[in-house]
């Protein structure tokens, strides 16, 4: 029986029999599956690169790992391997190549291809012969788009079929569209295919970047109705020259070298490379689009730019023969192609490079903002699973509501409720409460009061119930919480419990054990933020209630005290009684000299 032959020895014999032709190669596991496709100047060397170095990268090491068999495409130039990488990894998704984040979210201006076409925004591609410019980052920018189409041209908006046969037998009668001018009704054949078409060219020309032809031809139009004597028609297209005029000085960024390039830039870190991408005509900057790259092999910008510049070329809709220069950070090599590429260090053309450097480090950061949130989502929803088995519920804590009473020495008794909303505060919906039937100090009865007001009011108005009800203080108020409830028919319909300050014990009824939740459980640092807020929140509505009363009190009795005097005091002293006890010394340390002589002398002298 003859030696066994490792598979990788194998692979690697077979990679050394590959042409040095420039092409691209598929790497399938053993299911059959394509888990790379890669692009080479030389299919013998890069492939053969896979089995004989010893990669640092341990995300290459387990691709090399998976490979059960290689395929390969011989093609003409660098150029053809990129485009053909590019379709391929469309068309297989292969688990290690990096991927093109999806445009499909993106909108688009649709030309349709239909006649008397209509021009109007979609987020959908069909391959009907259609022309779409775009994919637009910016909603707000394709509704300017066309808003100013609406505005420079009568274009139709009716979704009617307007063939010749149906035009000819007067199927359709005018709309109101024609009535108010927005339309020369080309369904009663009041307008000809040909010029309705001159408006679309005009369309097709200012998505393009091209306004000089429009303007071009408007100022012919303004001209003829001027040597025609109809001046209110040339007032109407001076007009709509000006229009043009101010979208373009808004909407471009313009170039002294008023040449036409498509101007690349690419932003990396560990994880991903944003592709920035400026179409630039006439020195206006025309188009802005940034697409993000997800890496999976720790690949390099040299490799990740070329396959990027290909991927969205294609995206828009043109191929390389209509690039005129092309800029970008660094020499890239594609092929034969005689494709003009500059790598600028100094004037105009650095700075569009540097404004599309912008661009990609500002779309980054907006990514990482978006990851940060979802990442901390997801840290919250774990938490919420926590603290449902640590509280023995049986659903997630996603409303969370707690309650605190607030009185001093039994006067002027008001509680706060706050509310959180997957673990954090939802501060919208917290909630005030001045206790009505209560007199003197008593923390139970008034938090029976609070939560019988609270959720009745809820139940009658059809909102929902929070999952988790914290109540701050310990068997006594929970007990009163829970006669509420009981009241309402919804104990044990929602979770309740009491957290006593002391010991940060943790109080369920009808449990004489209270639980203990290590000091570092993060449903404890949730029970402890949520009764620290109501505290908060309720000390807050005490004091202004209180500063209210106060203004009422003997203080505005004393002449020459105002309220502005009044207020500093309660700011520093506490209560009435420690205002007019205090020395004269202690209270010029809040208010004036004077003043404090005054309070002084007219307590002083009551007694």
């Amino acid at each position: 029986m003859g030696r066994h032959t490792d598979h990788k020895d194998v692979l690697k014999n077979e990679a050394q029999n590959l042409p040095q032709e420039p092409g691209v190669y598929l790497f399938y596991n053993k299911e059959n599956i394509v888990i790379y496709v890669g692009k080479a100047k030389s299919l013998k060397s890069r492939v053969s690169s896979y089995f004989v170095k010893n990669y640092d990268n341990n995300k290459t090491k387990i691709l090399v790992k998976h490979i059960f068999k290689i395929e390969h495409i011989i093609v003409e130039t660098e150029t053809d391997a990129l485009l053909l990488e590019n379709n391929l990894i469309k068309k297989y998704q292969p688990k290690y190549n990096i991927l093109l984040k999806d445009d499909k979210t993106y909108p688009w201006i649709c030309i349709k291809n239909e006649p008397f076409p209509r021009v109007f925004q979609t987020r959908h591609i069909i391959k009907d012969g259609s022309k779409y410019f775009g994919p637009y980052t910016s909603v707000r920018l394709v509704r300017v788009l066309t808003q100013l189409f609406k505005t420079l041209f009568k274009l139709r908006t009716c979704n009617l079929n307007l063939s010749s046969e149906h035009i000819q037998a007067q199927k359709y009668n005018v709309c109101l569209e024609y009535h108010i001018q927005n339309c020369n009704a080309p369904c009663r054949s009041l307008q000809s295919e040909t010029d309705y078409n001159v408006q679309i060219e005009h369309v097709q020309n200012i998505l393009k970047g091209n306004f000089k032809s429009v303007k071009d031809y408007l100022k012919a139009q303004m001209e003829t109705f001027s040597e025609r004597m109809e001046y209110e028609n040339a007032q109407k297209i001076k007009e709509k020259l000006q229009i043009l005029n101010d979208y373009q000085s808004k909407s471009t960024v313009i170039n002294s070298s008023k040449g036409n390039y498509d101007v690349f830039s690419i932003i990396s870190d560990e994880k991903s490379s944003c592709v920035n991408y400026l179409k630039v005509v006439d020195g206006a900057v025309i188009k802005v689009h940034t697409v993000e790259f997800i890496k999976k092999l720790n690949e390099e910008d040299i490799d990740i730019l070329p396959l990027a510049i290909t991927q969205i070329i294609s995206v828009q809709q043109f191929g390389f023969d209509e690039i005129d220069e092309l800029i970008v950070p660094f020499p890239l090599d594609f092929g034969k192609n005689k494709l003009k590429i500059t790598v600028p260090m100094i004037g105009d053309k650095q700075k569009l490079l540097e404004l599309s450097q912008r661009n990609a480090k500002y779309f980054r950061l907006e990514k990482i903002k978006q990851r940060s949130l979802v990442s901390a989502d997801r840290r919250y929803t774990e938490i919420l699973n926590i603290m449902k088995a640590d509280l023995r519920m049986d659903e997630l804590p996603s409303h969370i509501e707690c309650f605190d009473n607030s009185n001093i020495q039994g006067e002027q008794a008001v509680a706060a409720c706050v509310v959180f909303k997957n673990a954090k505060p939802f501060k919208k919906e917290y909630r005030k409460f001045n206790i009505k039937t209560v007199s003197g100090p008593n923390d139970y009865a008034s938090m029976e009061e609070l939560i019988y007001r609270r959720y009745k009011r809820l139940s009658d108005e059809g909102k929902s119930i929070p999952q988790l009800i914290i109540i701050d203080g310990g068997k006594g108020q929970l007990n009163a919480a829970v006669n509420s409830l009981k009241k309402l028919n919804l104990y044990k319909k929602i979770t309740i419990i009491g957290i006593a300050k002391r010991l940060e014990e943790i109080f369920f009824p009808e449990e004489k054990i209270p639980l203990y939740l290590d000091k570092n459980s993060p449903t404890l640092k949730i029970i402890q933020n949520a009764r620290n807020e109501a505290h908060r929140f309720g000390i807050t509505f005490h004091r202004d209630k209180r500063s209210k009363t106060f203004l009422k009190s003997e203080l505005e009795k004393i002449p020459g005290i105002g309220k502005k005097t009044i207020q500093e005091l309660y700011s520093f002293f506490n209560s009435l009684e420690e205002i007019s006890t205090a020395e004269p010394e202690v209270l010029e340390n809040v208010i004036s000299i004077k003043r404090a002589k005054i309070i002084y002398d007219f307590f002083n002298k009551k007694q």
